[in-house]
Parts: structure tokens; sequence; C-alpha cells
């Protein structure tokens, strides 16, 4: 049966509460297959309904979840600045009109100081995707958001191409072994690996983070669904830079994408409710819901986004470590970045939050990692510390096409003719993150040229991302 069957009314009859999360679950809903049965769906947003914590995490779910958690203030009591700050937009004309009115909204609040969107920016939830983003004393648990600490991940080695494309099968078979993928994937048994970040003592901190200890210790080492990756490609080193210090030439390299899974979406989920029952905005900036760093949540939240973040890395080094192991060789060189973060900096001489919620940070000779697509290049770059960007630049090429109209659009027979195309060996992936869904990278770099410089390009040959890109089984 078709999901269409299902009406908004099917919903409020399951208690599904009226307002704007009955359109968004029946958007959701269009990414299901056309076959699926009517009693299936019925049984998934009951279960939605019931625990919507425990879907956070799913790449097409998750934005019913989150609403649920967080429902709209009904009497707003902190107005909106009648004029936004001014900010910087990169590439404006690629850029959506409903990211930059998200932009728009978060320079109106009170506690803005300053604000960017970068190149790769599209709509999200609260402060848009691309969205660079500084506050006098508070932080904005959407502003980071759900994914908190997502970062990207490079090693590089002294193995050259022909040895890989010799060897193929054996990266491949060690590229499955050592990563797995999805919301809510985890190693078991002696699979599971052990880090330092487990025995931080701020897993204590709370009795909430305390819960969270066992699902961040059998997801350490994971991978996320969606946009999320680990991958095998050859990086061209163009300019010798001292903080790298590798030569020019092409070298194998290891790249990854994930962040701080599960644990993170969970205290993403818990601060943004608790931060929209203290902050009550306006409908319109409701997801901006923000908590003063000088209150008991706000300092709880910022120990716990630090955390997830250090979870996160943690993730890559484990996932690094136990690839390189597995395939030999000398590393030389790793470079890491986070996005979706707050920080606190300088800023025209004053303490600042800046959000960066997927923005590379680029401040002066701070190494970063711009992907593009499953076929499309990378590239390692330098920031130069541009003032309007607020120190930063994009973190990727940046979605042109929804998850769901991409799945629409296109049909595995296209998926598999633009992989042969670039020599790329896919394994998972989903319709979702098919490369058309993305804007053109080099077109993106060419809109930030002032705000990075570019020292090495990535080009992707084997790609490993979760089995169904558009939710877990």
């Amino acid at each position: 049966m078709s999901t269409f069957l299902l009406t908004g009314q099917d919903l409020l009859s399951m208690g599904y509460p009226e307002g704007k999360v009955i359109g968004i679950a029946l958007k959701a809903l269009e990414a299901f297959p056309k076959e699926t049965k009517v009693e299936e769906l019925k049984s998934v947003l009951s279960n939605l309904l019931t625990n919507p914590s425990s879907y956070i995490e799913d790449p097409v779910l998750a934005p019913v979840a989150m609403e649920l958690l967080v429902p709209v203030a009904k009497e707003a009591i902190i107005p909106l600045k009648d004029q936004g700050e001014v900010y910087s937009v990169f590439g404006k004309e690629n850029i959506e009109a409903g990211a930059l009115n998200q932009m728009d909204i978060a320079m109106r609040l009170p506690v803005t100081v300053a604000g960017a969107l970068m190149a790769d920016a599209h709509q999200g939830y609260g402060l848009p995707i691309g969205g660079v983003l500084a506050t006098k004393n508070a932080v904005i648990p959407y502003g980071v958001g759900v994914d908190i600490g997502c970062r990207m991940s490079l090693t590089i080695y002294d193995i050259d191409e022909d040895f890989f494309k010799t060897n193929e099968s054996k990266f491949k078979r060690e590229l499955i072994a050592h990563t797995k993928f999805g919301a809510g994937a985890s190693w078991t048994g002696h699979l599971r690996s052990d880090h330092e970040v487990l025995s931080k003592s701020e897993f204590n901190a709370t009795p909430f983070i305390k819960n969270l200890y066992d699902k961040a210790a059998s997801q350490l080492g994971t991978s996320g669904g969606g946009n999320h990756f680990v991958e095998f490609g050859i990086l061209e080193i163009l300019k010798e830079e001292a903080l790298l210090n590798v030569p020019k030439g092409k070298y194998l390299a290891l790249l990854s994408h994930s962040g701080s899974r599960g644990f993170g979406a969970t205290i993403a989920g818990y601060y943004t409710k608790l931060a929209k029952e203290l902050c009550k905005l306006p409908r319109e900036a409701a997801n901006l819901a923000y908590l003063s760093l000088d209150s008991a949540e706000g300092q709880e939240y910022w120990l716990a986004m630090n955390l997830a973040g250090d979870y996160a890395s943690a993730c890559h080094e484990v996932i690094h470590n136990k690839i390189s192991k597995a395939i030999g060789g000398t590393i030389l060189g790793r470079v890491e970045n986070h996005h979706n973060f707050a920080w606190k900096e300088v800023l025209n001489g004053e303490e600042v939050i800046v959000h960066r919620k997927g923005a590379t940070p680029a401040s002066e000779n701070v190494l970063g990692i711009i992907p593009g697509s499953m076929t499309a290049p990378g590239f390692l770059v330098k920031g130069k510390g541009e003032a309007s960007s607020i120190n930063s630049a994009s973190h990727g090429a940046g979605r042109k096409m929804s998850r769901t109209a991409c799945i629409k659009t296109f049909t595995m027979k296209d998926m598999r003719a633009v992989l042969k195309e670039h020599g790329v060996v896919l394994i998972g992936g989903g319709l979702d993150e098919l490369p058309m869904a993305y804007k053109d990278i080099e077109s993106v770099m060419k809109f930030q040229s002032d705000l990075v410089e570019v020292l090495a390009k990535f080009t992707p040959k084997m790609v490993r991302m979760a089995d169904d890109g558009s939710r877990e089984d």
C-alpha cells in the first residue's frame, strides 16, 4: 500500500498533537518505500510517539522526534530585536531562501553579536546548516546541532595509488571489517574498543550523562547514517606546508566523517527541550532557544557538549588506528577538524560563543578538511583568519536536493552509472546520498577563496557508508 493512504487525521487519532509535527511526520513518510504496509507505518509512528528520544539519530525520523521532544512555548516572553545584526553571506546566489530566512531570524536574537553564512548553506532546524553565530554568554543547543562534535579526520600513508589498485580487495576487506554504520550501530563483545575518553570524570558529572555511558561505550568507533562515511582516496599534496610536513606528491589517505553518535544526539535532544522550557522565544525562533552560561543548565550543557566532542574525536581515532594497523604502511600525517560545536573565542575584543553548525574553523594557519561527495573531490585547507566569516569556512559542498526528492528522482541505475564514471567503489550507501544531491564543490571553494588556502586535493576511490542511507532497518 502507498504511504499516502495515511493522513493527518490518522496521526491525530494515534495521539499525535495538533500542529507542525503532523506535517513533518507526513513529509518524513514520503521517504519510505511505496510498498510499505500501513500497519508497519503505524507501528513505527506509534513507537516514535511513545519514545521519540530513541529516534533522534534516525536520518529520516529525527525531525519528527525532535519536534515531539521540544514543543513550542505557548507564550513568548523574550522578544527578538526589531532589526537583526548585519552578516556576511558567501555564495548567496546558490543558497536557498529558507536558509537565509533562518539566518535572518538568528541575527535578531537578543544575545546575537555577529554571524556569517557559508557557501554550502542549506535549511536545517534552528540555525541553518552552514550558519556561524556569535552570541554573548549564551549557548544554543540547536545552534550546535543534533550531531555534536561531528568532524572530519584524515590520515595520510606512505602508500602509492598503484599499490592501492593492485591490492584493492584487501583494502575493501579491512574497510568493511573495521567500520560499522547506522543509527544505533554498536560493537559487542571482543570487538568493542577501549579509549581513554571513557575514563573521563565528566561521565560522572550528572546522573543524565552517567546514564549514557553504556551507550557511548558500545558505540565507540562506529559511524552514523546519512552522509557519514569512511573512505580511501588519493591525496595530492599541491603545496608543501610546515604545518603538515608532507612533501608534494600523491598518497593513499583515509578520510572519515561522523560525530558523537547516540550519545551526542541524546544530549542535544535533552538540552534543547530544557532550553525551550527556560527560554520562551517567538514561534519563528523557538528552535533557537538558548541557555545562559551563568546558569547551572548552561554549564551542564557546556560540559556535556565538550565531552561529546571529545567522544566524537575518540570514535575517529579508534577507526583510523584499527584500519591503519590492518593495512600497514607508515602514517605521514593526520589532520582533524570538527563542526557542529560552540567555541569560546574573542571577537572585536570581547569573549563570545561562536556556534559553527556545519562550518569549518578557519582561523589563520588552522588546518581543515572540506569534503565534496562520494565522487567529488575534497580539499585539505589552511585557514586565512577572515574576520567577515568569523574565522570559518564551509564544511562541505552542501545539499541542493532534499533526501526525499533525491530518492524520488533517481534510481540505483543512476547511482551505478555515476560511480562507474568516477571509478569509485561504494560499500553501502543510499540514493539519498547520490552525488547529484550536492552542490558543485569547485564552485563552493571559489566562493571562499578569501577564507581558506587549498593545500591538497582528495579524490575518493573506495567509500563505505550506512547500508541503508535513508533509515535504520
